[in-house]
């Protein structure tokens, strides 16, 4: 059995003492020279911390249980020890995170998955600027978290990514164990939620805005959407940015993605508000497919009078 991985924070440590030596100019030509050679030295030397292929060891074991995916499990997630994460590029850019396409498998076996990582930018790199609309009503569970994400200390804008990603996680936790159509959350690890990918192989599942249905397959998805807004109502939540380019159809099932804003319809002071926000997105693009604008008003109408019972 491998060794336990390096941390990513010891990781990045190494890395910075090492650049921050490098670019050391009190040192003397004898003494970069010398440098030089001690670096080939280390390079050269055998790590068994390093996996013996791919960019880290899985990070499943550095989870605690409650930051990991709803029992059971399914049949794909790798908990092996010995599994290692592979990076196999950017999936897509978004406001406050990117997602990265990873394979995360069991070197010299065919036990492999496809998976998606999305990672959060600190709070002073996003380009997430209505967030207080969002957050109105979660609160920070120490006074501490409050004060500084308010002053926006670094300890604050770390602080306030790690809640983005915890928000989503949780979220899908709750959704996906109540039968709402969302990935299968891995697992979460500081600002890195790990997430089942929705598609075929490398391949994403095409986002509803971009999709062709027929008039059958349109009356299906229709179906679909308004069964996971019911679902999510009746958990009092709206997703709170929910459109067709948040929504992808994957072997003919509408899939939600993107819950880091999801809002709570009775904290909030404008949960009702985004909830009608959500079906007028959504409903907006089917009414221009041939969905009758009815059926979208009589949606809007069921979903208050199950927000409004007690």
């Amino acid at each position: 059995m491998p060794r336990k991985p390096q941390t990513t924070e010891s990781f990045q440590s190494t890395k910075r003492r090492r650049r921050d030596f490098d670019d050391d100019e009190v040192f003397s030509a004898e003494d970069q020279a010398r440098f030089e050679e001690m670096r080939t030295e280390f390079d050269e030397m055998p790590n068994d911390d390093r996996p013996p292929a791919g960019d880290r060891w899985t990070i499943w074991h550095d989870s605690e249980p409650l930051q990991r995916g709803p029992e059971p499990l399914p049949a794909w997630v790798i908990t092996d020890h010995g599994a290692v994460d592979y990076e196999l590029g950017v999936l897509k850019t978004g406001k406050e995170a990117d997602v990265f396409l990873i394979e995360r498998a069991v070197p010299d076996t065919e036990v492999a998955v496809i998976l998606a990582s999305k990672r959060y930018r600190s709070a002073e790199h996003t380009q997430f600027n209505r967030a207080g609309d969002y957050t109105a009503g979660r609160g920070a569970k120490r006074s501490r978290d409050a004060r500084a994400m308010a002053k926006r200390t670094t300890f604050g804008l770390e602080q306030a990514a790690g809640r983005w990603a915890a928000s989503e996680f949780d979220a899908l936790k709750r959704l996906y164990t109540a039968g709402v159509p969302v990935p299968y959350p891995v697992q979460i690890l500081g600002t890195e939620v790990v997430m089942e990918f929705i598609g075929h192989g490398r391949t994403a599942a095409p986002r509803l805005a971009e999709t062709r249905p027929d008039e059958v397959e349109l009356e299906s998805l229709w179906e679909q959407a308004s069964e996971a807004l019911r679902r999510m109502t009746e958990l009092g939540f709206a997703h709170g940015d929910l459109s067709p380019y948040n929504t992808v159809v994957h072997d003919g099932r509408l899939v939600v993605l993107d819950l880091p804003q999801i809002v709570d319809i009775y904290a909030n002071p404008l949960g009702l508000d985004f909830l009608t926000r959500d079906v007028e997105n959504l409903g907006s693009w089917f009414c221009a497919r041939g969905i009758p604008r009815q059926d979208v008003d009589d949606l809007q109408l069921e979903l208050r009078a199950i927000a409004a019972k007690p």
